[in-house]
């Protein structure tokens, strides 16, 4: 496996400080960000079907820029099993995706036995009058489901299920170190649930109980209809789950279960606590639902936007937005920008179009203390990514997701973006390099966008 740079514009991280009155500079020299080329992958005549919930994204998407400059033009090789996980720890988890067609698209029409009526569904959505919430609830349940034929066709195809495969990590990895210590009835939270993209998920790990929660009604909807698709088509068991229509950043999710003494041992909140940044109050109540109920040694994990790479971006913009033609960022000003409610229009190709917030990653560690939270672990999905690829079955996962498109295209098949400079990186790898073909890249234009986020992982204290 090799990897190879991408050479997008954008500059290195600089320290930028926020404050609530006062303004903030970014200023940098500027470096190449080089994207993954990541060895021989297979080409299929046409691309793969594989597992809807794999791919299915929450599609907010993020990343933390390095704080110096890069040298990313490495070989990565195969390395013992287990090397790259968090803090060394050997996973014996198994992360082959055998099931891959197991959970069709439910956008295909297609009707199952016993299926939950949508429209029988009762009415839970809250008065979210006031701020943005309503504005982001009505986005997301207005977004049709569509079939897997058609999502292979996105623009973005590539870009949603790499970062489907940064979640899947994740979420394999804290699993483990869960079951480290308990290695039955781990209880899940799943904050911002979406359509229900991580169900697999959260069934390959084999976890006991799930609660999931959203601010779009119809997205829990749907996402309590493909729990019982997955639910009716195995014999094997599969965990219990609970559905609640909420806006996690207003009302206290603890009123709202059905145990009131429940205890969770990992709240998961993938592309989704950015919106709760509007107040310091509303953050607060995110955090609240978040942690105060997991259990000592439990975790709180995700994927956020970078505040410090979208503002060195902006900084770097003649204007008050930047992008390329799969995603756009814009500000309403530059250089004024509060610790709270500094909002910015985020735009990603068919999939996202509501307003965001900036979380500044220090302001979010600090207020995680009041919920007795310690950080352990954030990489840009950059790092994520060289640090991950190291362990073989990451690596052979990232193959059947196809995470990474092959460059060059077959006669049967082109590449996914028209561009030609998207793919200078991996003309001029295949140049200078004697490798078998084809590679596995992402466009320039993708990482771009995939580039502005980080994962993010909370320990519970004793």
């Amino acid at each position: 496996m090799a990897l190879e740079q991408a050479k997008t514009s954008v500059n290195s991280e600089t320290e930028t400080s926020f404050s609530i009155d006062e303004t903030t500079t970014a200023s940098g020299t500027g470096f190449s960000v080089k994207t993954s080329v990541c060895g021989q992958v297979d080409t299929p005549k046409k691309r793969k079907e594989f597992e809807d919930d794999l791919v299915e994204e929450s599609s907010r998407y993020e990343e933390d820029s390095p704080s110096k400059k890069r040298k990313l033009d490495i070989e990565i090789v195969p390395e013992e099993k287990g090397s790259g996980d968090v803090e060394g720890v050997s996973r014996k988890r198994k992360l082959e995706t055998d099931d891959l067609k197991d959970e069709p698209s439910t956008g295909d029409g297609t009707q199952k036995k016993r299926k939950v009526e949508l429209e029988d569904v009762p009415e839970r959505q809250k008065n979210l009058e006031g701020g943005h919430s309503s504005t982001v609830a009505a986005h997301y349940n207005e977004l049709k489901e569509v079939g897997l034929d058609k999502r292979s066709q996105s623009r973005i195809f590539y870009l949603r299920n790499f970062n489907n495969w940064i979640k899947s990590v994740l979420i394999g990895e804290f699993l483990e170190k869960v079951r480290q210590r308990k290695n039955r009835d781990i209880t899940v939270l799943d904050l911002g649930c979406g359509k229900g993209g991580d169900l697999l998920k959260w069934r390959k790990g084999r976890i006991s109980k799930l609660i999931c929660t959203d601010i779009a009604d119809i997205s829990v909807k749907q996402c309590q209809q493909r729990y019982e698709d997955m639910k009716n088509r195995r014999d094997e068991y599969i965990f219990n789950a609970e559905f609640i229509t909420a806006d996690c950043s207003k009302e206290l999710l603890a009123d709202k279960f059905r145990d009131p003494e429940v205890r969770f041992d990992i709240c998961s909140c993938q592309f989704v606590c950015h919106y709760s940044f509007e107040s310091s109050e509303q953050a607060d109540m995110m955090l609240r639902n978040a942690c105060e109920r997991l259990g000592p040694g439990g975790y709180f994990i995700g994927t956020t936007p970078n505040s410090f790479e979208l503002i060195r971006r902006l900084e770097a913009s003649e204007t008050e937005s930047f992008g390329n033609e799969i995603y756009t960022v814009k500000f309403e000003k530059k250089g004024h920008y509060p610790l709270f409610g500094c909002k910015y229009d985020f735009n990603l190709e068919g999939v996202v179009d509501v307003p965001e917030f900036l979380v500044y990653f220090p302001l979010l560690t600090e207020m995680a203390k009041k919920y007795n939270m310690k950080l352990v672990y954030k990489k840009t999905f950059l790092e994520f990514y060289e640090e991950k690829i190291k362990n073989n079955e990451n690596k052979m996962l990232l193959k059947r997701m196809q995470a990474l498109e092959p460059y060059p295209a077959n006669e049967n098949s082109k590449l996914i973006s028209e561009k030609v400079d998207d793919y200078e990186h991996a003309a001029e790898y295949v140049k200078n390099s004697h490798v078998r073909l084809p590679l596995g890249t992402l466009s320039k234009s993708e990482w771009e966008a995939t580039s502005i986020y980080l994962v993010f992982a909370f320990e519970k204290q004793q």
